[in-house]
This record gives structure tokens, sequence and C-alpha cells, in this order.
């Protein structure tokens, strides 16, 4: 996890995180036929989160979801929401599965941003299975005093 400290305030952004603990088990989503069961889908989509001198950018690894079945959603004014779902394979009775591995369910990660972002401005794009929102950045102001010269 990593926790930046800017001046005296302390600003964690993965707070909002959801703690998954099952997320490090190995089985796969088997969630239609043991119902009640964590989809792994949750707990395996990895979000990274950079900061650039002009924005903030998330990516999200999202392979066989269409940008329809995504949402990027910003919450209370500062917290950044991306969700989505994958659904099940129909499955046909005359089939017989061997293997489940490709994960299934719904996920939502929630990021709190910093108070520099332009709101107004975060932009959205998905290629090639891959999420990409951009949250720039507000300048910051300078905050200078000038004093006049007396003489």
């Amino acid at each position: 996890m990593s926790i930046t400290r800017r001046g005296n305030n302390f600003f964690d952004p993965f707070s909002l995180d959801v703690w998954e603990p099952f997320k490090d088990f190995p089985f796969p989503s088997l969630s239609s036929r043991f119902p009640g069961e964590t989809s792994a889908f949750v707990s395996t989509t990895r979000i990274d989160w950079k900061e650039t001198p002009q924005a903030h950018v998330f990516k999200a690894d999202l392979p066989g979801l269409k940008k329809e079945e995504v949402k990027v959603e910003v919450e209370d004014g500062r917290v950044l929401q991306i969700s989505g779902e994958r659904n099940v394979e129909k499955e046909d009775r005359n089939d017989t599965w061997h293997r489940v591995e490709r994960s299934s369910g719904s996920f939502s990660r929630r990021f709190t941003l910093p108070e520099n972002v332009k709101m107004d401005q975060i932009k959205a794009s998905m290629e090639n299975g891959v999420l990409t929102v951009t949250v720039p950045k507000q300048e910051e102001a300078k905050n200078v005093k000038y004093i006049e010269i007396s003489g």
C-alpha cells in the first residue's frame, strides 16, 4: 500500500478500498454454482494510480468488458468510483466444464482524490480492455505576498 504525506495533512489514497478477505485464496469464482460465494473478479481487478505534473492517471485492466459494462463516477465531491460487472457464461446442459478460472461478478473500487484536482474535467477512455481515467490537476496557487519597499 502506498501512503503519501503532504505537509501536515495525512493523505491515504486507498482509504476507501474494500478489504477482501478471500482475495489471495486460489479458488475460482463459482458463484453460479455456489450462491453466496465471494467473486474472484472483485479481488482481481487491479488498478494503477500514477501522478504526473498535470494529472492523476488511473489504469485498470478489464479484459473482455465493453465500455458499456463499466461505470466511472465521482461521489461526495472527491471519491472516484470505478465499477462494473462481468456476467457468467450461459451454460448449455450438454457442456462439460473441465476447469473454471475466468472470474465473473461485479467489482467496485473507490479512491479519495486529493483536493488539487479539476473535477469538471475528468476523462475516461477504454482501449483493448484497459480503462484509463485521467483527472487533471489544478495549478498550484502561488501564495506570494509582495512587500512594498519604503525608502
